[in-house]
Order: C-alpha cells, then structure tokens, then sequence
C-alpha cells in the first residue's frame, strides 16, 4: 500500500469512528471549501454516470466541428 493510500485509509477510519453530528460538521466543512466542494461534485456526479455509454474523445470532436460547419 502507498503511503497516500495508507493516509486515505486513516482518515477513513477517522472519519467512521465520529459520531453522526461530528461527521455532519466534518462533511460541512468540506463543502464550505469551493475547491474542496468542486471536487466532490465532481466526484459524486463521476459517479452517477459511470453505467452511462460513452463514445471516443476524437469522434465527439468530429461531429461538433461537423456542426460548426453546418450552423
């Protein structure tokens, strides 16, 4: 395990032993950081569309320069 995986483990396991309010005020904490919020939205939102279908970077390109061209 690397250290950063051994640190994540840590907190983890900090963060579980809390209490439910404690973990509220920890959560809130988080979230009133915009960078920090920024990152678990975009880790949250990852998530939820990870089963979605996904195409390749360069084909999506094609057809958004095809629709510049066209419009």
């Amino acid at each position: 395990m690397k250290a950063a995986e051994s640190r994540v483990e840590v907190y983890l396991m900090a963060l579980q032993s809390l209490s439910k309010a404690e973990r509220e005020a920890v959560i809130k904490r988080l979230l009133a950081d915009p960078e920090l919020r920024e990152d678990i939205l975009d880790l949250v939102l990852i998530g939820q569309r990870q089963g979605e279908p996904s195409r390749p970077f360069r084909e999506y390109l094609a057809e958004r320069e095809e629709k510049v061209r066209q419009g």
